[in-house]
Parts: C-alpha cells; sequence; structure tokens
C-alpha cells in the first residue's frame, strides 16, 4: 500500500513529539530516505526513496515501525549535532577535493584513497553515535520494539560498512603496490 507523503510526515512529526524533541521536518528528495540536516536542525525525507527502502529490509517489518525507527535514528544524529557541526570544515574540504578529482582518477590515487577512507571512518562514527543514541531514547520512551530496532540497526549500519570494506580494499592494494614500489 502507497503511503501518502502527509501520513508519512506527520508519523514522522509524532515520532519527534513522543521523544520531547524539536526538529523541524521537511520533504526533500535526497536520494536517501531520510537524514538529519544538522546545519538547519531539521529531518529531510525523501518520500520516493523511504517508500521504497522499507521493502528492501531482509526481514518483513510494518512501514510504521520502519519510519518511527528511522526517525529515532535521525534523532540520534540530532543529540550528536555539535560533533556535527564541529566536523564541517573538514567535511566542506573533503567535497571539494571529491568534486575537484577526476572520476578516473579518484580509485587510482593513493592520497584520493586515503581521504575517501577517511570520511568512511568518520561516516560510521557518526552513524554509530545516532545508533547509540537512538537507543537511549528508545529505551527511556519505548517507542519501538527492540527486535525490530536492532534489525533497521544492522542493516542502516551494513550500508555503510560495506561501501567503506570495499574502498578500504582498493586502498589496501594500492598500498601494498606503492611500498613494493619503493622497494625495487
Amino acid at each position: 500500500m502507497r503511503r501518502p507523503a502527509r501520513q508519512i510526515q506527520e508519523l514522522v512529526e509524532q515520532t519527534i513529539r513522543d521523544v520531547e524533541m524539536d526538529v523541524a521536518v521537511k520533504q526533500e528528495q535526497t536520494g536517501v530516505n531520510m537524514m538529519y540536516d544538522f546545519i538547519q536542525h531539521e529531518v529531510l525525507i525523501d518520500m520516493g526513496r523511504i517508500r521504497k527502502a522499507c521493502g528492501e529490509l531482509p526481514e518483513p517489518m510494518s512501514f510504521e515501525t520502519y519510519i518511527r525507527t528511522l526517525t529515532i535514528h535521525e534523532l540520534g544524529h540530532a543529540m550528536d549535532r555539535d560533533a556535527l557541526l564541529a566536523s564541517l570544515d573538514r567535511a566542506v574540504e573533503i567535497i571539494k577535493a571529491k568534486k575537484q578529482a577526476c572520476a578516473e582518477k579518484r580509485n587510482r590515487e593513493l592520497p584520493f584513497m586515503e581521504m575517501l577512507i577517511e570520511e568512511h571512518e568518520r561516516d560510521i562514527v557518526f552513524e554509530e553515535t545516532a545508533w547509540s543514541n537512538a537507543e537511549l531514547l528508545n529505551r527511556y520512551y519505548e517507542v519501538i520494539d527492540w527486535q525490530d530496532f536492532l534489525k533497521v540497526k544492522e542493516h542502516s549500519l551494513a550500508s555503510y560498512r560495506t561501501s567503506y570494506e570495499k574502498d578500504l580494499n582498493v586502498y589496501q592494494e594500492m598500498k601494498v603496490a606503492q611500498d613494493s614500489l619503493a622497494i625495487i
């Protein structure tokens, strides 16, 4: 069943009220199901993506539970807003460097790959922190069944780790090749 955008937004807003937080909600096509914009202090929902994402879970879950779990996770990011703001300058540097790098050079230059690995590691730390904060919220307010919470958490973290491990393997191969050349 296709849920109307207004119904999804209301569910997100209700979840935010349920945990007694004050964060704005906005619909925006980002390509990511839901995300926290730490600069504007708002949760962004990509309605098209979020409708598909629930179906990508390894085990079925109610759409409402999925939305509420993601919302609590994004609020976990909001609880870490100061750290996210402190990381902004470096994040901007990395984004600019990625834009300037020619696509075919990206995966062939060691300094670029080092920067990419750094970005992955930072993202994973922020994701793990947000999930830890979300766990605190959920334990206190009891919004989501614990098993459902863990399913969404593991699925979400796995996507970050998979991407990181792929790039880490490329980086390690490049490093070994460079070290081999240095010996010769």
